[in-house]
C-alpha cells in the first residue's frame, strides 16, 4: 500500500472548504492527475454520493468509481475502486476563525499483480501529493 499525507493552511472558513471539497467533481481543479470527474447520482452531495474519476498516471488513463463514505463537519472520506486499485482520500478539517487547516491523506491499495509495482510508484505519488498541496490553497483562494 502507498500512503501520502499533506497539511495545508487555507485562508477560508472551514464551512466553505468543506462544501467545496465534499463535491469530488472539483478534483479536476486541484488534483493534477485528474482529467475528469463526473457525478453519477442526482441530488445534494451526501454520504453515499458517487463520481466517476478519470485520471492519468504515468501516461495511462484510468477510471475509478468513488463514493463519499463519510461526510462530517470535520472529515470527508472518499473511496474509489477499479479492478487494479482501491484509493482512499481522507480529508480532515480544523477550523481556526476564518482559517482552516486541511490534512489530506491518500492511500492506494493495489490488487493482483499490480501490488508488485507499488514500491516503485511511491515517489511519483509523493510528487502528486506535493502538487496537490501547492494547488489546492491557490484554487480555494480564487474561489
Amino acid at each position: 500500500m502507498i500512503s501520502v499525507e499533506r497539511s495545508m493552511a487555507l485562508e477560508r472558513p472551514a464551512e466553505e472548504v468543506l462544501r467545496y471539497l465534499a463535491d469530488f467533481g472539483h478534483t479536476v481543479e486541484w488534483d493534477p492527475g485528474t482529467e475528469a470527474c463526473v457525478r453519477l447520482d442526482p441530488g445534494p452531495v451526501a454520504t453515499g454520493s458517487r463520481w466517476r474519476n478519470t485520471s492519468r498516471f504515468r501516461g495511462r488513463r484510468t477510471d475509478l468509481e468513488y463514493r463519499l463514505e463519510e461526510y462530517r463537519s470535520d472529515r470527508l472520506v472518499f473511496v474509489g475502486h477499479n479492478s487494479t486499485v482501491t484509493a482512499t482520500d481522507d480529508i480532515t478539517l480544523r477550523a481556526s476563525g476564518d482559517r482552516t487547516l486541511v490534512v489530506y491523506r491518500a492511500s492506494l491499495r493495489f490488487h493482483g499483480l499490480a501490488r508488485l509495482a507499488a514500491p516503485f510508484l511511491t515517489g511519483e505519488f509523493e510528487r502528486l501529493a506535493d502538487a496537490v498541496a501547492e494547488r489546492l490553497p491557490r484554487v480555494l483562494a480564487a474561489h
